[in-house]
């Protein structure tokens, strides 16, 4: 139907649903986290609890607002550690994924020695780290790397290997070769399932990133909340997590925004779009 043909009143009940659901998508959120700290705020007044053992949001906002310069600075060494194992683990585990489903017997080499590497708890190899490198960054970045590696490979590979036989099938009917198959059927099939695997491992990077300077470091946001602990400073504490949190999130969202720029033809990008601008 086109647009001319629609009655306005039509037009204007969409325009007015879409302007809705996008307010309740961008509000919703807003007035929940909201409602959350001001019940913190009262409680904490109310119960008259000392501020070592939980402060309030304002405390925290103050708290973080006069320590700026220290978690801005501290910020840009766990980014720089959490960016460098993340970036590191895409580098290694997306050609390993690949080579995994080219080759039966290489998976079948490789596999059982990443399940090996996965159950072993990354906290206790960080102090290996430390011995073998001393206190710098590479215990950062390679703990980081260790604990963001394995989804990244298991969803790239489980993404490869879920094209349809008889897409291939039809592909090489028409004469594709390998590297066409690959290029334009299996790779972009993966797509879906890469990005999954990067997004999760994108907040399990900044984890392996406060992991390693929890066990040896002098500088940077886990070192800074532990310093903080030792203090009994638990207003700088939240404020290191929020830190923390922002980091995060602004790595999940760069991924997320790639995501949509690449793939807009798969279903979770187009019906997140639906929900947000609605269909004509």
């Amino acid at each position: 139907m086109d647009k001319e043909t629609i009655p306005q009143e039509l037009l204007d009940q969409r325009k007015s649903d879409k302007f809705n659901e996008l307010l309740r998508k961008r509000l919703l959120p807003v007035i929940g986290i909201t409602i959350f700290l001001v019940i913190w705020e009262v409680a904490v007044r109310i119960l008259e609890l000392p501020s070592y053992l939980l402060p309030t949001p304002s405390e925290i906002a103050i708290t973080m607002v006069e320590r700026f310069h220290d978690l801005l600075q501290n910020s840009w060494v766990t980014a720089y550690e959490m960016l460098l194992g993340y970036f590191l683990a895409i580098a290694i585990g997306v050609p390993l994924a690949i080579t995994i489903t080219a080759s039966k017997t290489f998976d079948n080499f490789i596999t059982p020695i990443l399940l090996f590497f996965q159950t072993v708890p990354k906290i206790s190899l960080a102090p290996l780290f430390l011995v073998w490198f001393g206190v710098g960054t590479m215990p950062k970045v390679l703990v980081a790397f260790l604990i963001s590696f394995f989804p990244i490979v298991i969803d790239t590979a489980v993404g490869l290997r879920s094209i349809s036989p008889d897409m291939i099938d039809l592909a090489k009917s028409m004469g594709a070769t390998k590297q066409q198959i690959f290029t334009r059927f299996r790779l972009p099939t993966s797509l879906p399932y890469m990005f999954s695997g990067l997004k999760v491992a994108s907040t399990l990077a900044v984890v392996g990133a406060v992991v390693g300077e929890f066990v040896g470091a002098d500088k940077g946001l886990g070192y800074m909340l532990l310093v903080a602990n030792s203090n009994l400073q638990t207003a700088l504490m939240f404020g290191t997590i929020v830190a923390l949190t922002v980091q995060g999130l602004i790595l999940f969202y760069i991924i997320q925004f790639l995501e949509t720029m690449l793939i807009p033809w798969h279903i979770t990008v187009r019906s997140g779009k639906e929900q947000e601008f609605g269909t004509m």
